[in-house]
């Protein structure tokens, strides 16, 4: 097998050996149903308060206030739908931004046709949301604000300190969906008066198929999935032991070595930016340049398609993408860059490459050689590319 340059970690992780490591024995040793009474079940239960300490730690929060899902986007379905559904008779009308992560925007498309109305904020053109328009949109039947931490194609890191202090003074819910934030950036719930909080266990080198929701103590939300006790009677469903057992390994780790992880892949990143944008002509980078995640590139090729960029670059052994993973087999250009303003034709040739700190600056100057290859072909077959040098 061809050697692998793995930057699509906004996607996935890799899970981490460690992380692996401290699952197994609990498919196969330490394997009792957390809910049943014997000695063997109490292995499992421990390891569960065990993490969701760790978790809580990890924000600022208390252990009771930690609810583990099966992932982010259950984590904002349930945010969103049941909050919506336990303040209505306070109102029916929610704030969230035209940028969010589908498993947002779909949930309040859901709420709308249930008799919500949702107000779509816009973001300026390097993604971050407006917040004067955010504070216009406020009314007095507003009950949640839902705003992302980071954003998952663009990588800006939205103002979330403002809106949550916004969102207390008018005293409304705040919710944040932090799948891509949570272990890359350090922050506390508190300090930013988030009330409700999503985050994944595989995007920080944990396993697939587990996340949580920080609810905050006090708030209303009745339970999205119903059945047996389970997580204080709010999340039906057998836990996943091994899998929270290695998501609680997971944040263990990465706010061990967050500083020196960030500290690297800024680094990558920034000298990934450097080369394109001198050594690649009509390229732009979408998102600010200083408010973004770490280890985020998204980049706008003109006179190229995406998917044949990212053809080419599998060829080759690199793995990247177009934007989100969960609409990456949709020929549509990304709903984000068209929201910051990017016409379709340049929407078209994005293309997003997320670093961890394995990566190593001889896997970027490969990327980037091979990149100024691929693009120079992609436009050398483009009669758009050709009618535009004519003009020049």
């Amino acid at each position: 097998m061809k050697k692998i340059i793995y930057l699509d970690n906004a996607a996935t992780t890799k899970t981490a050996p460690e992380v692996v490591e401290a699952m197994l024995p609990y498919f196969t040793e330490y394997y009792g149903n957390p809910s049943s009474v014997y000695e063997l079940a109490s292995m499992s239960k421990k390891a569960i308060t065990e993490s969701r300490e760790q978790i809580a730690q990890a924000l600022g929060a208390k252990s009771n206030e930690i609810y583990f899902t099966a992932g982010g986007s259950e984590a904002d379905n349930w945010a969103i739908k049941e909050a919506a559904e336990a303040y209505k008779d306070k109102g029916k009308h929610i704030i969230t931004s035209k940028i969010e992560h589908h498993a947002v925007l779909h949930t309040c498309e859901a709420l709308e046709k249930k008799g919500y109305e949702v107000t779509y904020v816009d973001s300026d053109e390097k993604g971050i949301v407006d917040l004067e328009k955010l504070k216009k949109a406020i009314r007095k039947d507003t009950i949640l604000i839902t705003i992302m931490f980071a954003n998952n194609e663009i990588g800006t890191i939205q103002p979330i300190k403002e809106i949550g202090a916004l969102a207390k003074e008018h005293g409304i819910l705040f919710h944040t969906d932090a799948v891509q934030a949570f272990g890359h950036i350090p922050f506390l719930v508190d300090d930013y008066n988030i009330d409700m909080l999503s985050a994944s266990g595989h995007k920080l080198k944990g396993p697939k198929g587990i996340g949580f929701l920080y609810i905050r103590k006090g708030v209303k939300i009745r339970s999205l999935i119903h059945g047996g006790g389970q997580e204080r009677a709010r999340r039906a469903g057998t836990e996943n032991v091994p899998g929270i057992v290695g998501l609680g390994k997971a944040v263990k780790m990465a706010f061990a070595k967050m500083k020196e992880n960030t500290t690297k892949e800024m680094e990558l990143r920034d000298y990934l930016i450097d080369r394109v944008l001198k050594e690649i002509p009509y390229t732009r980078l979408n998102g600010d340049g200083a408010k973004r995640l770490p280890n985020n590139v998204n980049f706008s090729f003109q006179f190229i398609e995406g998917e044949s960029l990212l053809i080419m670059l599998d060829m080759e052994g690199i793995c990247a993408s177009s934007g989100s993973a969960c609409t990456s087999g949709s020929l549509d250009p990304s709903h984000v860059l068209l929201a910051i303003g990017l016409p379709h034709e340049i929407a078209h040739g994005s293309l997003r490459l997320t670093l961890s700190e394995e990566n190593t600056k001889k896997e970027i100057d490969f990327t980037v050689d091979t990149l100024k290859g691929i693009v120079e072909k992609l436009r050398s077959m483009s009669p758009l590319y050709e009618d535009f040098m004519k003009r020049g």
